[in-house]
């Protein structure tokens, strides 16, 4: 993403200046956090690994290249945060024989349908696009700078991907 502004406030978060976190966060949550929850597919799961993830963002923030994809940076160190801490919670045996039950007893824990399906028939360059485009209302140039794709490439995928959720919907609604 070329944004001056981004760049500058990474600048002055390196040199000490902790108001500068705001915007960055502001700037780059949502698609950090739809990159995580296409992976984890748990919102409460993404939201603490998005936590984790701007914490090591924050101490390992002279390792970032400026001028480089700042939002891509900060979505590898989430992903790969996300993978961790799928391959951990395999491992874990559960002690509570309802374990999915929380999942499914509170609306605040519960993941809209439309989210479920998007995650199951949908690529995840696909998913991020239509979250980013739909959920969150970035327009799909912004979308493409934030991915490091052509505006083309975007709008073809986001079309694509609204097709088979369509078709998906349609053909349950039939069944």
């Amino acid at each position: 993403m070329r944004d001056g502004t981004l760049e500058k406030m990474i600048g002055q978060l390196r040199a000490g200046d902790a108001r500068a976190f705001d915007y960055i966060y502001e700037k780059t949550n949502r698609s950090v956090y739809f990159a995580l929850l296409y992976i984890l597919r748990d919102r409460m799961a993404a939201e603490d690994v998005l936590q984790e993830t701007y914490v090591r963002a924050i101490r390992a923030i002279d390792s970032y290249t400026a001028g480089t994809n700042f939002p891509a940076w900060l979505t590898r160190i989430g992903k790969n945060l996300a993978l961790n801490y799928r391959k951990r919670a395999a491992r874990e045996v559960a002690t509570d024989f309802e374990t999915d039950a929380w999942k499914y007893g509170t609306q605040e824990t519960e993941i809209p349908y439309i989210f479920d399906v998007a995650t199951g028939i949908l690529a995840e360059d696909e998913y991020e696009i239509v979250m980013l485009c739909h959920v969150s209302g970035y327009k799909r140039r912004e979308v493409a700078a934030m991915l490091g794709m052509p505006v083309g490439t975007v709008t073809w995928k986001n079309n694509e991907a609204l097709k088979k959720l369509r078709r998906h919907l349609q053909k349950e609604g039939d069944a």
